[in-house]
């Protein structure tokens, strides 16, 4: 006997699910079959196919696993600083204004050293082109430099190449960058326009 999977369907806006729902029946001329129904639904849900719902369901499982197999020691993590620097993350992810207390900038930038790719070879243009896409405020000068005194990126004398240093982040950091992950892919951010 074959297993059922079981898919969740998150609908965040019920009204709108139902117009998009109801804009699919409409065109059809007899009652869908089933599988043709489910890929109705998931595409009401804002996903392309049924397919799709099923891979990101499976996606965020895998990231759910991995999350929970590396608990960390709730004791030791300021909650409230993971919060107020949770908070100036729009929905995708995006860092949208800079925070005044400076632990919170620190978290922040964090947060943002873990969507830029290992490795180096980027010229100033292309780090700000990555810190830009990271953020809403335009000042991608800003967080290059901060980042560059806390030894998150290590930058040539003449600020030509450009390169994030691996090191392991406090815990704080990883349970941000851990909640940051849930609203935005975990792909790095590398620009290819302009490579040397």
């Amino acid at each position: 006997m074959m297993t059922r999977d079981t898919i969740p369907l998150p609908v965040a806006d019920l009204s709108a699910f139902t117009r998009a729902l109801a804009r699919q029946l409409a065109e059809t001329a007899a009652p869908p079959a089933h599988q043709s129904l489910m890929n109705m639904l998931a595409r009401a849900s804002g996903y392309r196919n049924l397919q799709h719902l099923r891979a990101s369901t499976s996606a965020s499982a895998r990231l759910q696993a991995r999350i929970a197999a590396a608990p960390e020691d709730d004791a030791a993590i300021d909650h409230a600083l993971i919060a107020r620097a949770l908070g100036l993350f729009d929905a995708t992810g995006r860092l949208a204004r800079w925070p005044a207390r400076r632990a919170v900038q620190v978290l922040c930038l964090w947060a943002l050293w873990a969507r830029l790719a290992p490795g180096g070879g980027l010229t100033e243009r292309q780090i700000s082109a990555a810190l830009n896409a990271l953020h809403g405020f335009g000042d991608a000068a800003l967080l290059r430099r901060d980042m560059v005194m806390l030894g998150l990126l290590r930058r040539a004398a003449d600020c030509t190449d450009y390169a994030r240093v691996e090191r392991r982040p406090p815990p704080e950091a990883r349970a941000l960058i851990r909640h940051l992950a849930r609203l935005a892919p975990a792909a790095a951010m590398r620009p290819d326009a302009g490579r040397r």
